[in-house]
C-alpha cells in the first residue's frame, strides 16, 4: 500500500503546536495531543461563536501579543546582524553562525501558544 507524502510529514497539535506522534492507525488523524488541548480548542470555538467573531479569528491576550512582538523584534535584530556582518566582510564561519541564530529565532516565532 502506497502512503501519501502528506502521511510522512510530521503533524502538530492544533492547539499547542506540539508534534503529534505517528499513529499508524486508519481513520481520521488526530488534531490534538491531549484532552486538555482538545478542551481549550472547544472553549475557544464556543467563545468565538458567542462573541460573533469568525471561526478563523485569532484572539491573543495582551501578554501573548507582547510575547509575539518581542519575538518579532528578536527576529528582525538577528536578520540585521546577518546583513551588517555581510556588509562588513565577515568570514563564512561567522555568517553561518549568525544564519543559524536567525533560523532559531524564526523557529521560536512559529510558536504562537
Amino acid at each position: 500500500m502506497e502512503r501519501s507524502m502528506e502521511a510522512d510529514e510530521p503533524r502538530h497539535c492544533a492547539w499547542c503546536g506540539r508534534r503529534l506522534p505517528g499513529s499508524g492507525r486508519i481513520g481520521r488523524p488526530r488534531r490534538y495531543c491531549a484532552q486538555p488541548c482538545r478542551q481549550r480548542a472547544y472553549e475557544r470555538r464556543a467563545a468565538l461563536q458567542r462573541g460573533g467573531l469568525p471561526e478563523d479569528a485569532v484572539v491573543l491576550s495582551t501578554a501573548e501579543l507582547a510575547d509575539l512582538q518581542d519575538r518579532l523584534f528578536q527576529l528582525r535584530c538577528a536578520a540585521e546582524d546577518v546583513v551588517t556582518a555581510a556588509q562588513d566582510g565577515a568570514e563564512n564561519d561567522e555568517l553561518r553562525k549568525l544564519a543559524a541564530e536567525l533560523v532559531e529565532s524564526a523557529k521560536g516565532l512559529e510558536r504562537l501558544r
